[in-house]
């Protein structure tokens, strides 16, 4: 079994690459990712968020910064992004810093949400104990309530972070699991990329 050679010396282009393959296989969500941050106990904490923008500067998702992952972000800025594609029998592994996107940035996502979606980050007060679902449905109503119009603004609470990749690691699976492992990293934002692979 030969590998081939390394595809690409920019991680970003790669990353794009098979998120284009991506969204031609998987059935739903597939910009779908797991985020891992470090909670207030110094323990691991995980949930799956959408991607919703990348370029060189990082990958950017959206979020209320008073729930549980925002708490955690604003304490400990460090996280791990996890793409797994099953139909392709990929994965991705992205390590490094966030920080928050700009209000110019998160305004203009936010007015492409629809519009029920945009009620329910008014609504929601996300990661928040919760008596009965009708509480919810009560607020929902008096948000719509609120902001009859189409133009609803975005909240003061909720907006987007980047994560700015210190690391990638590109997995392939391959016969007999011995899986192909590239890796890409730099000492922080600006610098080279060194690339480099694993044993599986």
């Amino acid at each position: 079994m030969t590998l081939s050679p390394l595809p690409s010396t920019d991680p970003f282009a790669l990353l794009t690459s098979w998120l284009a393959d991506a969204r031609r296989t998987e059935i739903n969500d597939s910009n779908a990712m797991t985020l891992a941050t470090i909670g207030s106990d110094g323990a691991p904490d995980a949930r799956i968020v959408l991607l919703k923008g990348h370029d060189e500067r990082g990958l950017v998702f959206y979020t209320n910064y008073e729930s549980r992952k925002g708490e955690e972000l604003a304490v400990d800025p460090r996280a791990t992004l996890v793409f797994h594609w099953k139909s392709l029998q990929r994965q991705v592994r992205v390590e490094g810093r966030t920080e928050r996107v700009s209000p110019e940035e998160a305004d203009a996502y936010f007015a492409s949400r629809p519009r029920l979606s945009k009620i329910g980050a008014w609504a929601s007060d996300q990661s928040r104990p919760l008596a009965e679902r009708a509480e919810l449905e009560r607020r929902l109503a008096e948000a719509e309530a609120r902001f009859p119009g189409d133009d609803v603004p975005r909240p003061p609470h909720w907006s987007g972070y980047r994560l700015v990749p210190q690391r990638f690691e590109f997995w392939r699976e391959m016969p007999y699991r011995l899986h192909d492992r590239l890796v890409f990293s730099r000492s922080g934002a600006g610098a080279p990329w060194s690339t480099s692979r694993l044993f599986p």
